[in-house]
C-alpha cells in the first residue's frame, strides 16, 4: 500500500467515474483466454458508458468474485491461475487501453510448489501494473467441511490502496458478514470499497457504507450490482446482466436536518448547479458536494452557516458530558 501524497490532496471536488458489472458464470468454463476476453469486454463497455454519459474516462472498473476462475470447480490446483501470464497481459491491456484502474478477482496461485492459493482481488493501476492484492480473509467454510472453499488459504490483512483519486479498500463476498475488515478500512480512511461477490447483500452493503462513511461498489453474479453512498442509500444499480457506470464525488459532507437548510433547497438558492446533493426526508439528512473547483463543499457549508452531522454529534457529546458528570456507563 502506498500512501505517498495522500495528505497533500488539494481541497475541492473529486469526481470519480466508477464502473461495475453483473455477470453470471455458472455456464461451462470457456477457457482462460476466452474468459479474460469476456472480462476485458466488460471493461470496454464501462469505458464507453463513461464517455457517453459523462464525457469522461472511466476511473475504476470492478468485476465479480473469482471472475477469472468462475465456473471451474475443484481444488486450488484446478481452479487457480497465476497473475503473471495471460491474466496480467489481457487485463493489464484493458487497464492501459482506457487508462483506468481495474479490480480483477480470481482464485490466485500464491505458491504452486507449496500448494498455496487464495480467493483474491488484484488491483491494476492505469498502466496495467499490479498496484496491490487483497486476499479474502473470511473464506466460505461449508458445514462439516475439512477445508475452506477450493482449499484456499485465508488472507491475513486488510490493505487500503492509495489511488490517484482517493483511498480504495476491498472486501470479497462473505467478508461482508464480519466487522473486522470494515472497521479496519474505516480506520485507514477508505473512501471507496469495492466488493466483488456472489452474495448480492444490498441491505448489508448499505449498512457498511453508512457505518464506514464510504461509498461501496458491488460487482455480482446475480440479482443486482449496486453503488451505495455514505448515507447507506443506493445511488444506482443494475438488475440485469451487464454494466453499470456512475460518477461520484469523494469530497462530500453529510448534513442533518436544520431549519435554514430547507432539506437542501438553500444550496439550490445560493449555489445552483455549482453544488449537488441527495437529501432524504425519511432520514432527515443528506449528502452534499461541490461542482465548483474554486469552492470546496466545506467552504459552502461554512458560508451558509450550517453544521455538518459530525459537528452536531460532537457538539452534543461535549455539551452533555459535564451535565452527566462523565461519559455514559456501558457494560
Amino acid at each position: 500500500m502506498s500512501t505517498a501524497g495522500f495528505g497533500e490532496r488539494k481541497p475541492g471536488p473529486r469526481k470519480v467515474v466508477v464502473g461495475t458489472a453483473m455477470y453470471a458464470m455458472w455456464h461451462a468454463y470457456p477457457g482462460l483466454e476466452q474468459r479474460l476476453g469476456e472480462l476485458a469486454t466488460l471493461v470496454d463497455r464501462m469505458a464507453v458508458e463513461a464517455s457517453r454519459r459523462f464525457g469522461a474516462r472511466l476511473d475504476i472498473a470492478a468485476l465479480p468474485e473469482v471472475a477469472v476462475s468462475g465456473g471451474l470447480e475443484g481444488t486450488g490446483r484446478q481452479v487457480a491461475f497465476p497473475l503473471e501470464g495471460p491474466v496480467l497481459d489481457i487485463m493489464g491491456a484493458a487497464a492501459r487501453r482506457h487508462s483506468c484502474y481495474v479490480v480483477v478477482p480470481l482464485y490466485l496461485v500464491d505458491d504452486e510448489e507449496k500448494g498455496l492459493y487464495s480467493n483474491a482481488a488484484v488491483l491494476l493501476d492505469r498502466a496495467g501494473r499490479p498496484a496491490g492484492v487483497y486476499r479474502k480473509v473470511f473464506l466460505v467454510v461449508e458445514r462439516g467441511a475439512a477445508k475452506a472453499e477450493a482449499g484456499a488459504s485465508p488472507g491475513k490483512e486488510f490493505p487500503v490502496f492509495d489511488c490517484d483519486f482517493g483511498r480504495v479498500g476491498m472486501q470479497i463476498c462473505w467478508d461482508m458478514a464480519f466487522d473486522d475488515g470494515w472497521e479496519e478500512m474505516r480506520r485507514k480512511g477508505a473512501e471507496l470499497v469495492i466488493w466483488p461477490t456472489q452474495w448480492p447483500g444490498r441491505v448489508h452493503s448499505g449498512s457498511r457504507a453508512l457505518r464506514g462513511g464510504c461509498h461501496v461498489l458491488s460487482s455480482t453474479w446475480r440479482n443486482n450490482a449496486s453503488l451505495l453512498d455514505p448515507t447507506g442509500h443506493v445511488i444506482a444499480d443494475t438488475r440485469s446482466e451487464g454494466v453499470l457506470v456512475e460518477r461520484i464525488d469523494l469530497a462530500w459532507e453529510i448534513l442533518a436536518w436544520q431549519a435554514p437548510l430547507k432539506n437542501g433547497a438553500l444550496f439550490d438558492e445560493r449555489f445552483g448547479s455549482r453544488a449537488g446533493y441527495r437529501y432524504s426526508e425519511e432520514e432527515d439528512c443528506g449528502i452534499f458536494w461541490s461542482n465548483d473547483p474554486a469552492m470546496p463543499i466545506q467552504e459552502m457549508v461554512r458560508v451558509l452557516g450550517l453544521e455538518t452531522k459530525a459537528e452536531e454529534v460532537e457538539r452534543t457529546r461535549r455539551f452533555l458530558l459535564p451535565l452527566r458528570g462523565g461519559p455514559p456507563r456501558t457494560g
